[in-house]
């Protein structure tokens, strides 16, 4: 295969376009193109010519981690876990055969993996770039669903569902100061000018239990709580 023009891009900055002798069109990085030894009208080996396809899918996937992390910021797992997801096989509109279609298992797991490496190349490339930092990430969950009013146990399992590694909790949690203010204002908006009877109190309590609250918050609260209703 026959590289017949490499020029730079002029819509990306640091990507260049590389044009193959049947048409097709591969996008690299500008690392790549050195690393590759690329240059307009350069026979290729099979060997390149593959090293080249796996750096075109690489650049494809950079590209699209840094545009779902400019979206919103996310852990390394939730961005790989969109890496990794295989584009769907496009069905045949006129098969001939009834097997046309159905994917080879062998084929799809070799395409797994390889997709595998290069999302985790391409997060370990962000990392180090800064663009993807799990204790970073982790503290602004915790930031943000402190400040909606949710309570520490709800907070963790937030974490979790968002696959942020456990050893970057604990220094996240420091980012939740605890605020009486918080807690009350929920529990006085549960109980609605209610008498404070042991049945309401009930309700309040299991409603900022729900919220992810511990016990000893949520007895503090009902101790002020009465304490007011009761003034």
């Amino acid at each position: 295969m026959k590289i017949e023009k490499l020029e730079p891009s002029k819509h990306k900055q640091g990507r260049w376009l590389v044009w193959l002798e049947d048409a097709s069109i591969v996008r690299v990085g500008e690392g790549d193109v050195v690393s590759l030894g690329l240059y307009a009208g350069k026979e290729l080996t099979s060997t390149e010519g593959e090293a080249l396809a796996a750096a075109g899918e690489k650049s494809k996937l950079m590209e699209r981690a840094v545009g779902l992390l400019s979206m919103r910021s996310m852990s390394r797992k939730e961005l790989l876990d969109k890496l990794y997801t295989l584009p769907r096989q496009k069905k045949e509109k006129y098969p001939y055969d009834k097997l046309d279609g159905i994917p080879d298992p062998e084929a799809l797991q070799v395409q797994a993996e390889a997709l595998r490496e290069q999302a985790e190349a391409v997060a370990d490339r962000l990392s180090d770039l800064g663009l993807l930092n799990d204790g970073e990430y982790a503290r602004t969950v915790v930031r943000h669903y402190a400040a909606k009013g949710y309570g520490p146990r709800k907070i963790r399992d937030e974490l979790y569902r968002r696959g942020v590694p456990r050893e970057y909790w604990e220094d996240a949690m420091e980012e939740r100061e605890p605020d009486e203010r918080q807690i009350d204002k929920l529990a006085r908006q549960k109980l609605r000018r209610a008498e404070p009877t042991r049945e309401n109190l009930k309700k309040v309590s299991d409603y900022l239990a729900r919220r992810g609250y511990g016990w000893e918050e949520i007895s503090a609260a009902l101790d002020r709580l009465r304490e007011e209703e009761w003034e």
